[in-house]
């Protein structure tokens, strides 16, 4: 799968206009929307406004920090992801924004293929979140679900667990966290994928027939082979707020838009075609679902998502096959050991905190040129992880630059690491350029095929930098079931970021 760049800009501008959209003539500015990737599937829908509307896609996370920082406020009319709720428990962000229109909605559930349902008597009775909890803790069935530090399907499961496993009748508080932490745990035993997005964690579950379901947004699930279990304490739904940014001059154009989405022949093929509920009463016919309560605080819904990160997931094991050839000398050794020494907690930002190195984690670093060097291996322990964090950042400012280009002895080196099971393993490549030394793109191709089972489930993650090529590259996520990021235009640290969603 091809993933999109860091950051896409598309600019959608329909020739005809839908009821109350009005035309858009060819000088009028776009409205600039800052959305999540989430809503990048209403862009068909969208061309056929009327209206000039650029899209600039980012993570929640990032996205959140930017607007209530003021960062979004002239670059930015308005604001599109799946939630606001953390956006608005930012100190500053409320301030920022203007009208909010809901869009249409999406509760996140779980499911599983329909044997298993009927295994748990789930197909026929709807369990509780504590008695989901009690069989993913017992091992009698295995789930994928994003990462709730990159995604907002995620970050919304594990708050309605949590909040069903403590019977919070209010807002989650640090305390109740903390006292349910031993209950996530188990629950969270029984989680085999993870991602930085739903579209890859929908793509990942179809390449492992060993896992039975998935947590995730229902307009997502329906479009696969599941039963859909609806938890009878409740969910967390996504609400799709257009939101106009205070600082923006384009009420009008907004108003426009908003009034469009919320038509009755859009909101129907919002519901036809993307699966999601629509907004406007009268218009589908399901049934309402339970909420659960969200944090009130962002102290509490960030101890949320460091207790899931440092003690109740699932412990990663990751590898970084680091391209230290002699055309990465200067600039970009330079953004490559920063890209590292970001990931040992140097970025503070709410995202930067989440997407360190965390806590029961092993981090294997294989720097190649012309040959390979030998893996260096790091553990981060249960507890205390700032020594083991200054021996990673030690490696990075000591890398230097000089050599050729190994990409595929490299990448069979990574491959050559064990697997341990009930650990999270991936692969990161990063190479600036293509491969001049030793095997071929078809040797590790063979390679791979030839590898147990266990071992090509491994999926590499590709960064593309410099001069990378761009096919074979692709073709290597391919093959390995990863992903393509681009931070040929942007930033390396950036991109090495994102990545920490899907590890």
């Amino acid at each position: 799968m091809r993933r999109v760049p860091l950051v896409a800009r598309v600019a959608l501008a329909g020739a005809l206009a839908l009821t109350g959209a009005g035309a858009c003539s060819g000088g009028e500015e776009p409205l600039r929307v800052l959305a999540g990737s989430e809503v990048k599937d209403l862009e068909p829908l969208l061309k056929e406004s009327g209206l000039n509307v650029e899209l600039t896609y980012t993570g929640t996370l990032d996205g959140a920090e930017q607007v209530a920082s003021g960062g979004a406020d002239g670059r930015y009319d308005a604001i599109w992801f799946s939630s606001n709720r953390y956006l608005s428990l930012i100190d500053g962000a409320r301030e920022r924004l203007s009208t909010q229109t809901k869009v249409m909605v999406s509760p996140v559930v779980l499911g599983l293929k329909p044997a298993k349902a009927a295994e748990l008597g789930w197909d026929s009775a709807p369990p509780s979140w504590s008695d989901i909890a009690a069989a993913a803790t017992a091992g009698r069935f295995t789930f994928g679900m994003t990462n709730p530090a990159s995604s907002n399907s995620g970050f919304s499961a594990l708050v309605g667990v949590a909040a069903a496993l403590s019977d919070a009748g209010d807002a989650l508080s640090a305390e109740q966290i903390h006292a349910v932490t031993p209950q996530l745990k188990g629950f969270f035993s029984a989680q085999r994928l993870t991602s930085g997005s739903s579209g890859w964690l929908a793509d990942a579950y179809a390449r492992s027939p060993g896992v039975d379901g998935l947590i995730n947004y229902e307009s997502v699930l329906r479009g696969m082979n599941l039963t859909l279990i609806y938890p009878s304490d409740g969910v967390v739904s996504a609400d799709y707020p257009l939101t106009l940014l205070a600082a923006s001059p384009k009420k009008a154009e907004y108003d426009r838009l908003a009034t469009w989405l919320r038509s009755g022949d859009v909101q129907r093929k919002i519901m036809t075609t993307t699966f999601r509920r629509p907004i406007v009463p009268g218009i589908g016919s399901e049934k309402p679902v339970l909420e659960l309560p969200f944090p009130n605080r962002r102290s509490a819904a960030d101890e949320l998502i460091g207790a899931y990160l440092n003690e109740v997931r699932v412990p990663a094991r990751a590898r970084f096959v680091l391209d230290t050839s002699g055309s990465m000398e200067g600039e970009r050794i330079d953004a490559l050991r920063q890209a590292l020494v970001t990931l040992t907690g140097a970025d503070t930002s709410a995202s930067g905190t989440f997407s360190r190195f965390r806590n029961r984690e092993r981090v294997t670093m294989i720097p190649f040129n012309d040959t390979p060097r030998p893996p260096s291996a790091f553990t981060l322990p249960e507890r205390d992880p700032e020594p083991a964090l200054r021996e990673i950042r030690s490696f990075a400012e000591g890398l230097r630059a000089g050599g050729g280009t190994a990409i595929f002895d490299a990448l069979r080196t990574a491959y050559q690491e064990p697997v341990e099971p009930g650990h999270y393993t991936s692969i990161v490549l990063m190479t600036d350029g293509e491969n001049t030394d030793g095997s071929t793109a078809a040797d590790f191709d063979a390679f791979f095929r030839g590898l147990p089972e266990g071992q090509r489930m491994v999926p590499t993650f590709v960064v593309l930098f410099g001069d990378s090529d761009v096919e074979e590259m692709t073709a290597i996520a391919n093959l390995t079931g990863g992903a393509v990021f681009d931070a040929r235009t942007g930033s390396l640290a950036a991109a090495f970021k994102e990545i920490r969603g899907y590890q």
